[in-house]
């Protein structure tokens, strides 16, 4: 990705004061191009596709930074143990978890708006974003009929 032409969320980096390094760049094409929902392995494996010079450490280090500055987020989709990384627009994002076939719904207006000013104001604070997961069952599981028990 060329310096003239960066995404909004390089911009978000290059506007917090951070250098848009190789690395870097390469890491968030790696998550722009994986749809938004990538475990650290399939992030690893993107990056090592688009530039194998590019270290582990390096890529954990900018990870970490995008955490910091809300533009991915790390949640427990289909596992208790790796986390996905989810790409966080405007520095938000909302999905429903299915916990029975792990299917991800996403949603888009999640009426937080006037409690992100509440807790701002009550608390002192300057919220940076939020990730909101539901869990619970998709209509294809809702409606399957129950599976017998041996």
């Amino acid at each position: 990705m060329s310096e003239d032409h960066i995404s909004p969320r390089a911009q978000r980096l290059r506007d917090s004061g951070h250098k848009l390094t190789h690395a870097r760049l390469t890491v968030l094409d790696a998550l722009e191009g994986g749809g938004g929902h990538m475990t650290s392995t399939e992030i690893l494996e993107q990056v090592e596709a688009l530039d194998a010079t590019i270290g582990r450490a390096s890529v954990f280090r900018a990870l970490d930074l995008f955490t910091r500055l809300s533009i991915v987020r790390p949640t427990y989709i289909h596992s208790s143990v790796t986390p996905t990384y989810v790409l966080m627009p405007d520095g938000h994002h909302h999905h429903i978890i299915c916990t029975q076939c792990s299917r991800v719904i996403e949603f888009e207006d999640c009426g937080l708006g006037s409690l992100t000013q509440t807790l701002e104001d009550r608390l002192g604070v300057r919220l940076t974003g939020h990730l909101l997961e539901f869990y619970g069952l998709c209509a294809d599981c809702r409606d399957a009929p129950p599976e017998d028990q041996d």
